[in-house]
């Protein structure tokens, strides 16, 4: 009986052995099959992540030899998307440079670096920060930020409205105050940014501000440029009102604008051209933001000028950037096509510079 008893323990022992083998190679089987199945989970991941570090490299290591030193990424992570916000700004600046050499476009692209140019360009010395002012963008906001950055006050909101485009209280000197060899020196040297928008959105900006609110303070734009305007431009002499959308873009289409520029002198900054404020193809910018992203793009301009620790640009309220394209639509409504068409053909080369579409009611 004992015999019998002893044989039964060895059988189950057995038994139980071949058990956990059997369970060994189940499980070396599932795990080998796992991690060598090419449409396995992580076999997918591990890939996908080394390609996207790939792709960064790729990106900043080539053109090191073409974009100016100071626009070299900072190796932080930008916010949002780490591979997308650095190729937007390579493919503009591409762009740009493309449309620059584009011979048919010469004259629409190039304007020479006066002093007229000169006094749109804003300096922070301190953190070697260049800022070319295009009205009608939101560039207030910037001027605060390099206030700031310049220690004429230490928050943005510390600084009073009346101060912030008053030159000789604000602490933010203009490029044409330096000497020659300084601001060669700064053109060379330092970040150099500024913004764009839809131009026709920008015109519709300026003409609403100027001329339809008119601050108090900018008398001239309603009680002299106005005038000039309308008795060179409008059609119906019989007609008292104040300046119309459509005098506005008749005056700016006309090819021989420029002798009523002169009467008016540097209030034209407001609606001239961003090739004639900032001279994209002569001075070498390291980023151009667009109104339409400055959600993304603000961001991506204080970390790329290593400043983002030091200050933040002021909150956007919502919706205030997106294209209004219904607004742009019914502000040229009532303007005749040879009207349109003539403006556009002062502003083409804003549009190709910074890849803005030519509006669908001039291809209609």
């Amino acid at each position: 009986w004992l015999t019998s008893d002893n044989m039964h323990h060895q059988w189950l022992l057995l038994a139980a052995c071949f058990w956990v083998i059997f369970m060994f190679m189940v499980a070396s089987k599932f795990i080998t099959l796992t991690f060598k199945d090419p449409d396995g989970y992580g076999a997918k991941q591990e890939p996908l992540i080394l390609t996207a570090v790939t792709k960064v490299e790729e990106v900043h290591v080539p053109e090191e030899k073409h974009w100016p030193e100071e626009f070299q990424p900072t190796g932080k992570v930008f916010s949002g998307n780490l591979i997308r916000q650095p190729l937007v700004h390579m493919e503009r600046l591409e762009l740009l440079r493309n449309v620059c050499r584009d011979t048919a476009l010469r004259d629409l692209s190039h304007t020479a670096v006066s002093k007229f140019v000169l006094d749109r360009i804003f300096v922070c010395d301190k953190h070697k920060i260049l800022f070319c002012q295009t009205p009608k963008v939101g560039n207030t906001q910037w001027k605060k930020v390099l206030i700031v950055l310049n220690g004429a006050f230490s928050s943005i909101e510390e600084i009073p409205e009346n101060i912030v485009h008053d030159h000789e209280k604000n602490g933010l000197p203009r490029l044409s105050s330096f000497s020659d060899s300084e601001i060669k020196k700064r053109l060379n040297l330092y970040f150099k940014f500024f913004i764009v928008r839809d131009p026709f959105e920008r015109l519709i900006s300026a003409f609403k501000d100027k001329f339809v609110h008119n601050p108090r303070f900018e008398p001239w734009y309603r009680h002299e440029i106005a005038p000039g305007i309308i008795r060179k431009y409008r059609k119906n002499r019989t007609e008292t009102k104040g300046l119309q959308f459509e005098d506005f873009v008749r005056y700016l289409g006309d090819p021989n604008h420029r002798w009523l520029d002169v009467q008016f002198g540097d209030h034209i900054i407001h609606w001239v051209t961003y090739v004639e404020l900032c001279a994209p193809c002569e001075i070498t910018y390291s980023v151009i933001g667009h109104h339409e992203t400055l959600e993304d793009d603000a961001p991506y301009i204080l970390k790329a000028a290593g400043i983002d620790h030091l200050v933040s640009y002021p909150t956007i309220p919502p919706g205030i950037t997106v294209y209004n394209r219904t607004k742009v639509e019914r502000y040229f409504s009532g303007i005749s096509k040879r009207d349109i068409r003539r403006l556009y053909a002062r502003f083409e080369g804003d549009f190709k510079l910074f890849g803005y579409r030519e509006p669908d009611f001039l291809l209609n």
